[in-house]
């Protein structure tokens, strides 16, 4: 595990954004995520059972972008 000295002479409240983004990328590729397989499509015939309520279907249907 690496260590990061800080200085201690400078306080949290006066680390600038650009200090903030150094610190991040620094850190970055120790968080490395792997990549998941897609999940695999499921046919409309399997998906049975959903329940929708009635002010969420309206909800939806009055979304533009997904009803009108």
């Amino acid at each position: 595990m690496s260590i990061y000295p800080a200085s201690r002479e400078r306080h949290e409240s006066e680390l600038s954004l650009a200090d903030l983004r150094g610190d991040g990328a620094r850190m970055a590729p120790h968080w490395v995520t792997p990549v998941a397989p897609a999940p695999a499509p499921v046919s409309p015939a399997l998906i049975h059972g959903v329940v929708v309520p009635a002010a969420s279907a309206r909800l939806i249907d009055a979304t533009a972008e997904y009803g009108g």
